[in-house]
Protein backbone atom coordinates (compact mmCIF):
# COMPACT_ATOMS: atom_id res chain seq x y z
CA UNK A 1 0.00 0.00 0.00
CA UNK A 2 1.16 3.56 -0.78
CA UNK A 3 2.73 4.97 2.42
CA UNK A 4 0.65 8.17 2.18
CA UNK A 5 -2.53 6.08 1.95
CA UNK A 6 -1.41 3.98 4.92
CA UNK A 7 -0.61 7.07 6.99
CA UNK A 8 -3.93 8.69 6.04
CA UNK A 9 -5.84 5.56 7.06
CA UNK A 10 -4.03 5.46 10.41
CA UNK A 11 -4.67 9.17 11.04
CA UNK A 12 -8.35 8.66 10.22
CA UNK A 13 -8.57 5.75 12.67
CA UNK A 14 -6.92 7.77 15.46
CA UNK A 15 -9.09 10.81 14.75
CA UNK A 16 -12.26 8.73 14.72
CA UNK A 17 -11.43 7.18 18.10
CA UNK A 18 -10.57 10.61 19.48
CA UNK A 19 -13.88 12.05 18.31
CA UNK A 20 -15.76 9.19 19.93
CA UNK A 21 -13.95 9.01 23.24
CA UNK A 22 -12.77 12.61 23.64
CA UNK A 23 -14.88 15.04 25.65
CA UNK A 24 -12.88 18.27 25.56
CA UNK A 25 -14.40 20.53 22.91
CA UNK A 26 -11.01 21.82 21.75
CA UNK A 27 -9.59 18.31 21.44
CA UNK A 28 -12.62 17.28 19.41
CA UNK A 29 -12.00 20.21 17.04
CA UNK A 30 -8.40 19.04 16.61
CA UNK A 31 -9.48 15.45 15.95
CA UNK A 32 -12.02 16.66 13.41
CA UNK A 33 -9.32 18.64 11.61
CA UNK A 34 -7.00 15.60 11.62
CA UNK A 35 -9.78 13.57 10.03
CA UNK A 36 -10.28 16.24 7.35
CA UNK A 37 -6.53 16.30 6.61
CA UNK A 38 -6.50 12.52 6.33
CA UNK A 39 -9.35 12.70 3.80
CA UNK A 40 -7.48 15.38 1.85
CA UNK A 41 -4.40 13.15 1.81
CA UNK A 42 -6.52 10.33 0.40
CA UNK A 43 -7.80 12.57 -2.37
CA UNK A 44 -4.24 13.07 -3.60
CA UNK A 45 -3.67 9.30 -3.86
CA UNK A 46 -6.92 7.42 -4.36
CA UNK A 47 -8.94 7.26 -7.57
CA UNK A 48 -12.14 7.79 -5.59
CA UNK A 49 -14.58 10.73 -5.92
CA UNK A 50 -14.34 13.28 -3.11
CA UNK A 51 -17.93 12.67 -1.95
CA UNK A 52 -17.34 8.92 -1.67
CA UNK A 53 -14.20 9.51 0.39
CA UNK A 54 -16.17 11.83 2.66
CA UNK A 55 -18.96 9.27 3.10
CA UNK A 56 -16.74 6.21 3.63
CA UNK A 57 -13.73 7.80 5.27
CA UNK A 58 -15.34 10.40 7.49
CA UNK A 59 -18.86 9.10 8.09
CA UNK A 60 -18.15 6.40 10.63
CA UNK A 61 -18.25 6.86 14.39
CA UNK A 62 -16.86 4.99 17.36
CA UNK A 63 -13.79 2.81 17.46
CA UNK A 64 -12.83 1.96 13.89
CA UNK A 65 -13.36 -1.68 12.94
CA UNK A 66 -13.51 -3.47 9.58
CA UNK A 67 -16.67 -3.36 7.50
CA UNK A 68 -18.37 -6.68 6.72
CA UNK A 69 -19.25 -7.78 3.18
CA UNK A 70 -21.23 -10.98 2.53
CA UNK A 71 -21.36 -13.02 -0.72
CA UNK A 72 -23.80 -15.78 -1.77
CA UNK A 73 -22.31 -18.59 -3.90
CA UNK A 74 -25.34 -20.18 -5.58
CA UNK A 75 -24.93 -23.14 -7.93
CA UNK A 76 -26.98 -24.93 -10.54
CA UNK A 77 -25.28 -28.11 -11.77
CA UNK A 78 -21.69 -27.19 -12.59
CA UNK A 79 -22.37 -23.45 -12.89
CA UNK A 80 -22.27 -20.55 -10.43
CA UNK A 81 -24.70 -17.63 -10.39
CA UNK A 82 -23.26 -14.19 -11.12
CA UNK A 83 -25.00 -10.83 -11.36
CA UNK A 84 -24.07 -7.94 -13.63
CA UNK A 85 -23.47 -4.47 -12.25
CA UNK A 86 -22.75 -2.06 -15.10
CA UNK A 87 -20.52 -4.05 -17.45
CA UNK A 88 -18.91 -6.46 -14.98
CA UNK A 89 -20.08 -9.49 -13.05
CA UNK A 90 -19.78 -10.65 -9.46
CA UNK A 91 -21.09 -13.07 -6.89
CA UNK A 92 -24.23 -11.48 -5.38
CA UNK A 93 -23.58 -9.67 -2.12
CA UNK A 94 -22.79 -6.42 -0.37
CA UNK A 95 -22.35 -4.54 2.89
CA UNK A 96 -23.77 -6.08 6.03
CA UNK A 97 -26.64 -4.00 7.39
CA UNK A 98 -26.25 -2.79 10.97
CA UNK A 99 -29.35 -4.64 12.16
CA UNK A 100 -28.71 -7.98 10.42
CA UNK A 101 -26.39 -10.86 11.19
CA UNK A 102 -23.98 -11.79 8.35
CA UNK A 103 -26.12 -14.85 7.58
CA UNK A 104 -29.32 -12.80 7.48
CA UNK A 105 -27.56 -10.24 5.32
CA UNK A 106 -26.40 -12.70 2.65
CA UNK A 107 -29.98 -13.99 2.34
CA UNK A 108 -31.17 -10.39 1.88
CA UNK A 109 -28.46 -9.65 -0.72
CA UNK A 110 -29.29 -12.77 -2.75
CA UNK A 111 -32.92 -11.64 -2.87
CA UNK A 112 -32.13 -8.02 -3.73
CA UNK A 113 -29.46 -8.64 -6.36
CA UNK A 114 -30.48 -12.01 -7.85
CA UNK A 115 -34.17 -12.20 -6.95
CA UNK A 116 -33.64 -15.57 -5.28
CA UNK A 117 -34.74 -16.98 -1.96
CA UNK A 118 -31.82 -18.99 -0.59
CA UNK A 119 -30.97 -21.35 2.21
CA UNK A 120 -27.45 -21.22 3.62
CA UNK A 121 -25.57 -24.52 3.56
CA UNK A 122 -22.18 -23.54 4.96
CA UNK A 123 -19.55 -20.84 5.32
CA UNK A 124 -16.96 -21.12 2.55
CA UNK A 125 -14.46 -18.50 3.67
CA UNK A 126 -13.81 -15.50 5.90
CA UNK A 127 -11.29 -13.29 4.13
CA UNK A 128 -9.35 -10.10 4.68
CA UNK A 129 -10.37 -8.37 1.44
CA UNK A 130 -7.09 -6.60 0.80
CA UNK A 131 -5.25 -9.93 0.72
CA UNK A 132 -7.37 -11.07 -2.23
CA UNK A 133 -8.89 -8.12 -4.10
CA UNK A 134 -7.63 -4.98 -5.81
CA UNK A 135 -7.61 -2.08 -5.58
CA UNK A 136 -6.98 -1.81 -1.85
CA UNK A 137 -9.47 0.39 -0.09
CA UNK A 138 -8.88 3.03 2.56
CA UNK A 139 -10.78 0.97 5.12
CA UNK A 140 -10.53 -2.69 6.08
CA UNK A 141 -13.15 -5.19 4.93
CA UNK A 142 -13.92 -8.70 6.13
CA UNK A 143 -15.60 -10.64 3.30
CA UNK A 144 -17.63 -13.74 4.11
CA UNK A 145 -18.54 -16.22 1.36
CA UNK A 146 -21.52 -18.53 1.97
CA UNK A 147 -22.53 -21.60 -0.01
CA UNK A 148 -26.25 -21.15 -0.65
CA UNK A 149 -29.05 -23.17 -2.21
CA UNK A 150 -31.75 -21.45 -4.26
CA UNK A 151 -35.21 -22.49 -3.03
CA UNK A 152 -37.37 -20.04 -4.97
CA UNK A 153 -37.65 -16.60 -6.51
CA UNK A 154 -36.94 -15.09 -9.89
CA UNK A 155 -34.58 -12.39 -11.12
CA UNK A 156 -35.96 -8.94 -11.93
CA UNK A 157 -33.73 -6.06 -13.13
CA UNK A 158 -33.23 -3.56 -10.33
CA UNK A 159 -31.22 -0.46 -9.44
CA UNK A 160 -28.19 -2.58 -8.48
CA UNK A 161 -28.07 -5.38 -11.05
CA UNK A 162 -29.22 -5.59 -14.66
CA UNK A 163 -28.79 -9.31 -15.30
CA UNK A 164 -28.37 -12.64 -13.52
CA UNK A 165 -26.88 -15.73 -15.18
CA UNK A 166 -25.14 -19.01 -14.37
CA UNK A 167 -21.57 -19.53 -15.63
CA UNK A 168 -19.18 -22.48 -15.74
CA UNK A 169 -15.72 -22.04 -14.29
CA UNK A 170 -14.23 -22.36 -17.76
CA UNK A 171 -16.43 -19.63 -19.25
CA UNK A 172 -16.47 -16.75 -16.76
CA UNK A 173 -17.39 -13.23 -17.92
CA UNK A 174 -15.45 -10.04 -17.17
CA UNK A 175 -15.42 -9.87 -13.38
CA UNK A 176 -15.71 -6.96 -10.98
CA UNK A 177 -12.45 -8.04 -9.36
CA UNK A 178 -12.77 -5.62 -6.47
CA UNK A 179 -15.71 -7.83 -5.41
CA UNK A 180 -14.69 -11.30 -6.57
CA UNK A 181 -11.83 -12.79 -8.53
CA UNK A 182 -11.51 -16.00 -10.51
CA UNK A 183 -9.51 -17.40 -7.57
CA UNK A 184 -12.40 -16.70 -5.21
CA UNK A 185 -14.93 -18.22 -7.61
CA UNK A 186 -12.71 -21.30 -7.91
CA UNK A 187 -12.68 -21.48 -4.10
CA UNK A 188 -16.49 -21.48 -4.13
CA UNK A 189 -16.54 -24.29 -6.69
CA UNK A 190 -14.17 -26.31 -4.49
CA UNK A 191 -16.53 -25.88 -1.51
CA UNK A 192 -19.53 -26.81 -3.66
CA UNK A 193 -17.94 -30.05 -4.86
CA UNK A 194 -16.47 -30.95 -1.46
CA UNK A 195 -18.98 -30.23 1.32
CA UNK A 196 -16.46 -31.42 3.91
CA UNK A 197 -13.88 -28.87 2.81
CA UNK A 198 -12.63 -26.81 5.75
CA UNK A 199 -13.61 -23.15 5.98
CA UNK A 200 -10.87 -20.92 4.60
CA UNK A 201 -9.87 -17.97 6.79
CA UNK A 202 -7.12 -15.38 6.86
Amino acid sequence: MDRIVKWAAELQSLAQAGLYYGHDVFDRERYQRIREIAAEMMLTRADIPAEKIKDLFCGDVGYQTPKIDTRAAIFKGDQILLVRERERWSIPGGWCEYDLSPAENVIKEAKEEAGLDVRIQKVIAVQDREKHNQPRYIYKIVRIFYLCEAIGGEFMPNHETSESRYFSLSNLPVLAEEKCTEEQIRMCFDAYYDRNRAVFFD
